[in-house]
C-alpha cells in the first residue's frame, strides 16, 4: 500500500515525539482520520467535545509538559472553532501546532461549502509560520518548520492540508531545483547576555538597598538560581500569575502574586523598593510596579522582542533566565539581611495571617475563600492546579501555596473563561500519574466545563492516577464581572447578564459515572475535598458559594470599598446609611491602625 500524505503527517509527529493529538473529527480531515486508523492511533487521537476545547487541552498538555502540544479540526467551522485556545497559546507564549483542513484544492474560490481563507484567518494567530500544503513534496518541511518554530519561538503555528492533499500519494522532495528537504529535531539553547552588560546589571543591582524582584513564568527553570540571588540581595520576590509555580510559597520572603489578583506583600513590595529586577517575566500592570522614577531595573528576557516595554529598565539582559543568572551570581555583592528583608518577611507572614482570618469570615451560604483556603493543606505535593478566569482565580492566586513539584495555570493574558477543565485533561495525558484539580466558576462550567466532564469520563481509565477534581465555586453570579460593575460603574447587578441558572454539577458528574458530591454548609467543606482527593475516578465538587464576597484588589481603598458595598445595597436605604455610617469602622477593626483595606 502506498503511503499518503495523511499517513506522512502522522509518521512525521511520531517522529517528533508527538504522542497525543487534541482533536474533534470532520470531513476536511477524513484522510487524516483514516490515517490514523491505518496507524493504530499513533499518535494518540484524543476527543474533545468541541475544537476550542481540544486546542485548550493541547495548551494545558504544553503547559504541563514542557512539550509542543498538538491539536487538529476540519475545515471551516472546526477550524474557526479552534481560535479561542490558539490565542490563550500565543499570548501565554506557549508552543502549540494546529492541523487543519480545507476544502479540496478544485473547489477553492468557488465559495464552496465550509470554505473560508483561513490562511487569512490564521494569519494573526499563527503569524511566525502558517503554511498550506498544497503538493506533497512541502512535507516533510512544513510539519517540521511548524513544530520547530512552535518550540523556538514559543507560539503558535499551523499547517492547513486541504481534503484532497491528505489522499495524495506522498513522494519526497528530491535533490532539484525548488524543492526544500527537511530534517528532524531541535537543539536545546540557552543564549547568554555579553559580559559588559552582565557587569551593567551588576552595577545596578548592588547599588541598591532595598532591591526587589519580580519573576514569571520564564523563571520556571531557574528556581535555585533565583532563591541564590533573592539571598544574596536580601530581596523580596513577587511573583506573576503564570509565575506562581515558578518558586514555592513556603520561602518568607516570597509575597505571592502581583496585580489585581496579587497580594499586598507583593504590593508594598514593588512601592517600597530602590531596585528591581525581573526575570522571565512581561507583567502589563505598570501601577503595581514601582513608581517610574523610584527603581533602578534590570530585566532578563529571553524574547528579545518583549524587553523594555513594562518599566524604564536601565538594563535589558536578553538570554536564558538560568544561564543569564548564573552570569550574574558571581558578579553581586553580599547584602546584609536587615531592616527591609525583615519587613518583606514580617509582611508576608502577616497577609497568611489575614487570608485565614478572611477565610474564616461567615458567608451565605459558604465563604469561597474558604472553599480554597481549607484545601491548601490537603494538597499533594506533586498535584497539577489550574483556576479559570473570574473570581476563582482570585482565590487560587491568594490561598494556595506552592510548595514541592506542584504545578499551576491559567489564562494569564487572554484571561479567557473556560480553559479550567481542559488545561487539567490536558495535563493528565501529559502525566497520567499526577493529580490534577481545577477550581472554576459556575459561569465557565456551564459555558464549557460541563461537556468536557464527557472527555474525563471517556479516558480517565487510561490514567495510572485517576484523580481529576473539578470544584466548582456555584454562586449563580458571573461575579468577577458583577464586582467589577459595582466598582467601576457602581451598578449593583445588572441580573439579565449576571445571574445564571443553579445547575447539580455533581449529579452531572455521577450520571456519567464519576464521583461527585454537594456541598451546602461550611463544615462540609473539608470532607468534600479528601473525598475527592481519595476518589478512585474524576470527581465534581459543587460547592454553594456567597456571591457577596467580594474578590478586593489589594490596593482597594476603603473608600472604593465602599463604595462597591454601598452599589449592592441601592434600594435599600436603611442598609445604606448604617453602612456607610459604619463600614469604615468595622474594617479599621479587622485590620487596626490601617488607613486601606490594604489586604
Amino acid at each position: 500500500m502506498s503511503t499518503k500524505v495523511s499517513d506522512h503527517i502522522l509518521q512525521r509527529l511520531r517522529e517528533w515525539d508527538v504522542e497525543h493529538v487534541f482533536a474533534y473529527a470532520g470531513d476536511g480531515i477524513n484522510g487524516l482520520l483514516a490515517a490514523w486508523e491505518r496507524a493504530d492511533n499513533k499518535p494518540k487521537f484524543v476527543q474533545a467535545r468541541h475544537e476550542e476545547m481540544a486546542a485548550f487541552q493541547a495548551v494545558g498538555y504544553a503547559k504541563f509538559s514542557g512539550k509542543v502540544g498538538v491539536c487538529a479540526a476540519t475545515s471551516g467551522p472546526g477550524a474557526i472553532h479552534l481560535l479561542n485556545g490558539l490565542y490563550d497559546a500565543k499570548l501565554d507564549h506557549v508552543p502549540v501546532v494546529a492541523i487543519v483542513g480545507q476544502t479540496n484544492r478544485s473547489a477553492m474560490g468557488g465559495s464552496y461549502q465550509q470554505e473560508v481563507d483561513l490562511q487569512s484567518l490564521y494569519k494573526d494567530v499563527a503569524s511566525d509560520f502558517c503554511e498550506m500544503v498544497t503538493v506533497p513534496e512541502q512535507l516533510p518541511n512544513a510539519i517540521d518548520r511548524a513544530i520547530r518554530t512552535a518550540y523556538g519561538r514559543r507560539t503558535v503555528t499551523a499547517v492547513i492540508v486541504p481534503a484532497d492533499v491528505q489522499e495524495l500519494d506522498y513522494t519526497p522532495p528530491t535533490h532539484a531545483f525548488k524543492m526544500v528537504p527537511s530534517s528532524l529535531g531541535i537543539a536545546s539553547y540557552a543564549p547568554v547576555p555579553t559580559e559588559d552588560d552582565v557587569a551593567r546589571a551588576a552595577e545596578v543591582l548592588n547599588s541598591g538597598e532595598k532591591v526587589a524582584i519580580l519573576i514569571g513564568q520564564g523563571a520556571r527553570g531557574a528556581r535555585p538560581e533565583v532563591e541564590q540571588v533573592a539571598d544574596v540581595l536580601g530581596a523580596g520576590v513577587a511573583k506573576a500569575l503564570l509565575g506562581k509555580d515558578a518558586l514555592p510559597d513556603d520561602l518568607p520572603y516570597v509575597t505571592g502574586a502581583i496585580g489585581l489578583l496579587g497580594t499586598r506583600p507583593s504590593y508594598e513590595l514593588m512601592q517600597g523598593c530602590d531596585t528591581l529586577l525581573v526575570v522571565g517575566s512581561s507583567f502589563p500592570y505598570t501601577q503595581f510596579m514601582p513608581e517610574l522614577d523610584q527603581a533602578r531595573a534590570v530585566q532578563i528576557e529571553i524574547d528579545p522582542h518583549m524587553v523594555g516595554m513594562r518599566y524604564p529598565f536601565e538594563v535589558n539582559l536578553v538570554g536564558d533566565a538560568r544561564a543569564t543568572l548564573r552570569q550574574l551570581i558571581p558578579r553581586l555583592d553580599r547584602k546584609k539581611h536587615g531592616d527591609w528583608r525583615k519587613k518583606i518577611e514580617k509582611d508576608t507572614a502577616r497577609w497568611w495571617e489575614v487570608m485565614e482570618r478572611r477565610a474564616a469570615v461567615e458567608a451565605d451560604p459558604i465563604n469561597p475563600e474558604y472553599v480554597v483556603h481549607a484545601l491548601d493543606p490537603l494538597l499533594p505535593d506533586d498535584v497539577i492546579l489550574a483556576a479559570d478566569s473570574g473570581s476563582a482565580a482570585n482565590w487560587y492566586a491568594r490561598h494556595l501555596r506552592m510548595r514541592g513539584a506542584m504545578r499551576g495555570s491559567l489564562s494569564g493574558t487572554l484571561a479567557t473563561m473556560g480553559p479550567g477543565v481542559p488545561y487539567v485533561i490536558g495535563a493528565k495525558f501529559a502525566h497520567p500519574g499526577r493529580p490534577a484539580l481545577a477550581i472554576v466558576g459556575d459561569g465557565a462550567m456551564q459555558m464549557n466545563g460541563m461537556a468536557e466532564l464527557v472527555t474525563a469520563a471517556k479516558y480517565w481509565r487510561e490514567w495510572s492516577d485517576p484523580r481529576l477534581i473539578v470544584a466548582v465555586l456555584n454562586n449563580q453570579d458571573l461575579n468577577q464581572v458583577t464586582w467589577e460593575l459595582r466598582a467601576m460603574a457602581g451598578a449593583p447587578q445588572f441580573l439579565a447578564s449576571q445571574a445564571i441558572p443553579d445547575v447539580p454539577y455533581a449529579d452531572f458528574a455521577r450520571s456519567i459515572g464519576l464521583g461527585g458530591v454537594r456541598v451546602e454548609k461550611p463544615g462540609e467543606v473539608e470532607d468534600a475535598w479528601r473525598q475527592a482527593l481519595a476518589a478512585d475516578r474524576p470527581f465534581v465538587i459543587d460547592f454553594r458559594t456567597d456571591p457577596a464576597v467580594p474578590p478586593i484588589p489589594p490596593h482597594a481603598t476603603l473608600d472604593q470599598i465602599e463604595a462597591a458595598a454601598l452599589a449592592v445595597l441601592k434600594g435599600d436605604s436603611d442598609r445604606a446609611a448604617m453602612v456607610k455610617q459604619g463600614f469604615k469602622a468595622k474594617v479599621q477593626e479587622f485590620l487596626p491602625g490601617r488607613k486601606h483595606h490594604q489586604d
